[in-house]
């Protein structure tokens, strides 16, 4: 009983938000070519200005500037803004670049400050008092925009009630390896399923961070730019959709990313996210559930804020689930198997519609749509510390996520960065955490194939295969530095 209550717990939880997925998907329609043509000439063309927030890359500053140069948007309506908080060769690389725009008559300037309070928001909130546009378009370093991408985002705002206008995250380097598949896959289904079902239904989105474009008047409405989470962009996004502005968005318009290619590098940018929106729910959660909007925006905005809650629950069941088959042996074989497909159904289901959209093929949704289930499993205790962190402590270190563009390994940045507090050897001991968890899925398979329920086979090789997935590709980073 003392097995069974809790394991039962965590498999309510995670059935509720496999139904939440599965009516996502009942929502999901894509279609394509539904964009607004681009906008030819200038007259009646807002002025934009383009904001690069950076800190220590050296390795894409470069790619990013030419990449906001190359805009195809009237000159003097553009100004480019490089919010450079670096302490290292970036600001040289920058310096260089801003000057080659400059020299091509396009208007750019680098801002700095002495320090970075409140990380990438108070880089942003210092951007936007010295900002000239009317709408503030925002790429992270290891983005490349395409050249149409002002024209085709910003006749959105035609509608003066549009907020905001996101475009829909590409990936540069989808099949570097097994990880950045899995990565893709994962994005994928919140862009192309997560984003489209909602806005089509009427129901809150979010600015990703990136590839997006605001409409000035919404930030400062909604009260800035604020620091007090991690997700400053997912916060902000709530605030100003609870203050009435339509967000809209633009999945047609794609910009293309660089996915870390390193295990300790996702997971740093991983435990940022899960963290923040941990935090923008205990920011936000009693506002939006007293607010007017409708019962069905409330609840789904809730659920999207809490979705990570589900890593600590897939933990739990980790834990639990090989002592409760034994506590649970008069249960017949066919039980356990309908349970694996109740637990893992909505998610296969999900990415690989995800997928489907995309129009890859039959095989390859398939490979990538299991790598992506086992990269969340396996994720899930890293992702448990980061959540629980979100919903009792401070706002904790904006760690970057260190990028490579195809810059000489020397120029690489480090990969054991360990959070706020822990000690530079906490990415190692929690390498060691997966792989112990594997270790104990190991030794429950055999014990399922020698005494039963044979049923839960499957469930058990999922678990062990993507612990000792992720702990191993860990510790092989660790050891590589």
């Amino acid at each position: 009983m003392f097995v069974l209550v809790p394991y039962l717990a965590a498999l309510a939880l995670l059935a509720l938000y496999g139904a939440h997925r599965l009516s996502l998907l009942w929502r999901f329609r894509w279609a394509v070519g539904e964009e607004r043509a681009p906008s030819e000439g200038s007259a009646g063309l807002p002025r934009v200005t383009v904001q690069l927030p950076l800190y220590d890359e050296r390795t894409v500053a470069a790619r990013l500037v030419r990449a906001a140069g190359a805009l195809d948007y009237p000159r003097e309506l553009l100004e480019i803004q490089v919010l450079d908080d670096s302490d290292d060769q970036t600001r040289a690389i920058v310096d260089a670049e801003v000057e080659r725009l400059r020299a091509a008559g396009i208007e750019a300037r680098v801002l700095r400050r002495r320090h970075r309070i409140g990380f990438k928001a108070g880089a942003l909130e210092r951007g936007l008092r010295a900002a000239q546009g009317e709408l503030l378009a925002i790429f992270d370093a290891d983005f490349v925009p395409p050249a149409d991408f002002l024209r085709r985002l910003v006749p959105h705002f035609a509608d003066p009630a549009v907020g905001m206008v996101q475009a829909r995250w590409g990936h540069h380097n989808r099949d570097q390896s097994a990880l950045t598949r899995a990565q893709a896959t994962l994005l994928d289904g919140h862009f192309v399923i997560e984003h489209k079902a909602r806005h089509d239904a009427g129901l809150f989105i979010n600015f990703n961070g990136t590839a997006g474009v605001w409409r000035r008047a919404a930030i400062e409405d909604a009260g800035g730019w604020q620091h007090d989470t991690l997700t400053e962009d997912l916060d902000l996004s709530y605030r100003a959709q609870l203050r009435g502005w339509k967000f809209v968005y633009a999945p047609t318009v794609v910009a293309p990313a660089e996915l870390p290619a390193d295990i300790l590098a996702f997971k740093s940018q991983q435990q940022r996210w899960a963290r923040g929106s941990a935090q923008v729910l205990r920011k936000l959660g009693r506002r939006i559930l007293c607010s007017r909007e409708p019962l069905a925006v409330r609840l789904e905005a809730l659920a999207h804020l809490s979705g990570n809650v589900g890593y600590p629950a897939v933990l739990v069941l980790a834990l639990l689930l090989p002592l409760a088959l034994r506590a649970s042996a008069d249960v017949p074989a066919w039980a356990h198997l309908a349970l694996f497909l109740l637990c893992t159904v909505s998610a296969l289901a999900f990415y690989e519609r995800g997928q489907r959209a995309l129009g890859r093929p039959a095989a390859l949704r398939v490979r990538d749509t299991l790598l992506a289930t086992a990269l969340g499993i396996g994720l899930s205790a890293s992702q448990t510390r980061a959540v629980l962190a979100g919903l009792r402590g401070a706002t904790g270190a904006f760690v970057r996520t260190p990028k490579r563009g195809g810059a000489p390994r020397a120029l690489h940045y480090p990969l054991r960065a360990a959070p706020a507090g822990r000690s530079p050897r906490w990415p190692l001991a929690l390498a060691a955490l997966e792989l112990l968890l594997a270790a104990w899925f190991g030794w429950a398979i055999a014990s399922a194939a020698s005494f039963g329920p044979r049923g839960a086979l499957p469930f058990l090789a999922l678990f062990f295969v993507s612990f000792a997935w992720v702990g191993s590709l860990s510790l092989v980073a660790w050891a590589r530095g």
